[in-house]
């Protein structure tokens, strides 16, 4: 069986094409990146994690967050819903980290800007 993707690991955007059958041979790529990006996107997909949270006393009434690291794809809504009861109070520095080792996925959430 074969499935095809549109790569995102990089600007080209190739059209992959990955043979689940032959162990994941991934064709269309034309970077390494490519082959990584479709055997993984089979077999554990990942995705990086942006939002924002409840801030007070701040110049916004919220604050830009973003994962550490990749979260698996089935955990996303897990972790905007832990994201969903944070609230910070101002001031709050650039890359300080609101939750450590969110849902045990050994990833933290950080700030992505001051205020």
């Amino acid at each position: 069986m074969k499935q095809e993707l549109i790569c995102i690991a990089c600007p080209m955007g190739c059209h992959l094409e990955v043979d689940i059958d032959d162990n994941y041979f991934v064709t269309g790529n034309q970077c390494k990146r490519g082959e990584i990006y479709g055997k993984k996107e089979l077999t554990n997909p990942t995705r990086l994690i942006t939002s924002t949270v409840k801030i007070k006393n701040g110049i916004n009434n919220r604050i830009p967050v973003k994962s550490s690291g990749e979260v698996p794809k089935d955990k996303i809504f897990l972790v905007m819903k832990e994201l969903e009861r944070i609230e910070l109070y101002s001031p709050v520095k650039m890359n300080e980290v609101v939750i450590e080792n969110v849902c045990g996925l050994g990833v933290n959430i950080i700030t992505t800007r001051s205020m």
